[in-house]
């Protein structure tokens, strides 16, 4: 019987010779097409939303001509609002005397609202430090006790125009940045850097982190304040653009950045009223470690992107935030809405003596510099930093690359020369997000699990995606 091609059916006639194959999404198809020496063309695709129904149903509602216009004109006015503003650090001051509904028994923290028995480990070791520092508690344990009395106040920073690295945790005597948007005139506030000792923003709260509290309280924290008093309201968005030049990305490397606010506050230190030995602390201090100015770049991101909240009708997000349970965003049209999902694990380098499941999930408002666009998104402004949060120099470069599918604009104001001084990208829109299945990126610290050890680790992780899902529902029904 004769074999001939001409003999076969035309399916089996297509097998029987070479195919060239284009492979649309499935990754396993790729692999085993490959296998059995096919030539195969992958195109990178995912359905519109991941392919989750209530995302495509969003989607599909507010890409409605009779809304897309409307949608498109907000986003437009939301980015330039958050481009157009020029965050000045205006001074610093005890946050009961400056930070909004601040009283002596409210603690403010990091990420969507959350109560003291849902906290995680870190965060309850940062409040009831806090706590023990503020005099409400004589030792860790009554703190505690305290916490879970009622007697409290717990506020989610961003409900007091603020923003807190890790933890976030905020009590009445530390002293904050005041951060002004000088176009829009909205204020933003942050507290001071404990640098990166056993610190109480990543859990610990012993004696030492307690001695240091009360030192940058009565010392590092009023010094700051005279400094500013001589030196006049410090440009932070010009600073940050010198720093992203200078290699850094302005989340977790910030030697650049440092060198530059410290450069613009040491005159103001050196006519301040205190000694020269407490000069000489604080000048020290300072010196042990790069991120003194990391809090500073969070309160101008802040200060920028709540000039967009209000927006109607945008899908820009204005705010990115964590708890150590919860991942919570915010977007400019909906304002004061928070949309939650759970916190994601950090995938990263670990110090020497931990493993992966010592690791807390993510925390800190810190994102709120990926919500501007630097950070995660300018990690190719710092190829260095890959040797903190682990990846190679080509995925930090293509980081901001996936970045700009995500996001409305280009910020020219505050650019990376690696890529021709493309400006940052700015403006994460949340249909965008799901239409693409592109997550934000962050990179961000690792605090251990447990209360009172501290930081363990550095690495990158995301929002989950069902909080893009959220707040486009949510969109979809108020435009409706």
């Amino acid at each position: 019987m004769s074999t001939e091609n001409t003999e076969l059916t035309p399916a089996a006639r297509l097998f029987a010779s070479d195919l060239s194959v284009v492979n649309v999404g499935l990754a396993m198809f790729d692999a085993d097409l490959k296998a059995q020496n096919a030539k195969v063309s992958t195109l990178d695709w995912t359905p519109p939303g991941g392919g989750n129904a209530e995302a495509a149903r969003a989607l599909d509602a507010l890409e409605r001509p009779e809304l897309a216009a409307r949608i498109e004109a907000a986003n437009a006015e939301a980015v330039e609002r958050i481009m157009a503003a020029r965050p000045m650090l205006i001074g610093f001051g005890r946050a009961l005397d400056v930070v909004p509904g601040m009283t002596p028994t409210t603690i403010l923290h990091s990420g969507p609202p959350i109560a003291w028995e849902d906290m995680n480990g870190p965060m309850k070791g940062a409040v009831t430090g806090a706590i023990v520092f503020e005099g409400l508690a004589k030792d860790l344990d009554e703190a505690a006790e305290v916490a879970a009395s009622g007697r409290i106040t717990f506020k989610p920073c961003h409900e007091a125009d603020s923003v807190g690295s890790m933890a976030g945790v905020t009590s009445a005597s530390m002293y904050v940045h005041i951060v002004k948007n000088e176009t829009h005139g909205n204020i933003a506030y942050t507290n001071l850097s404990e640098q990166m000792a056993k610190i109480l923003r990543m859990g610990a709260n012993d004696q030492s982190v307690i001695d240091r509290l009360v030192w940058m309280r009565d010392v590092f924290g009023p010094m700051l304040k005279e400094a500013v008093e001589f030196t006049g309201p410090v440009d932070l968005r010009l600073l940050l653009s010198q720093a992203l030049h200078m290699g850094d990305e302005c989340h977790n490397r910030n030697g650049a950045g440092t060198l530059l606010l410290f450069q613009a506050l040491a005159p103001g230190l050196l006519r301040s009223s205190f000694t020269t030995e407490q000069k000489k602390e604080v000048f020290d201090f300072v010196a042990s470690s790069d991120y003194f100015s990391g809090p500073t770049w969070m309160a101008m991101a802040k200060a920028a992107l709540d000039a967009a909240n209000g927006v109607a009708d945008s899908t820009i997000v204005t705010t990115m935030a964590r708890n150590g349970v919860e991942f919570g965003i915010r977007v400019a049209g909906l304002p004061g809405q928070w949309f939650t999902g759970p916190a994601q694990k950090v995938i990263g380098p670990m110090f020497a003596g931990y493993k992966p499941e010592d690791s807390g999930l993510d925390i800190g408002d810190s994102a709120i510099t990926e919500t501007y666009g630097f950070g995660g998104f300018a990690m190719s402004a710092a190829p260095a930093i890959v040797a903190l949060v682990g990846g190679t120099v080509a995925e930090a470069m293509g980081y901001t690359r996936d970045m700009g599918e995500i996001t409305t604009a280009q910020n020219p104001n505050v650019t990376i020369p690696a890529l021709d001084f493309q400006g940052l990208p700015t403006g994460i829109d949340v249909r965008k997000v799901l239409d693409t299945g592109i997550l934000p990126i962050i990179n961000t610290a690792i605090a251990h699990k447990e209360a009172g050890i501290g930081m363990i680790g550095a690495g990158i992780t995301h929002p989950p995606a069902e909080v893009f899902t959220k707040a486009a529902t949510a969109l979809a029904s108020a435009l409706a």
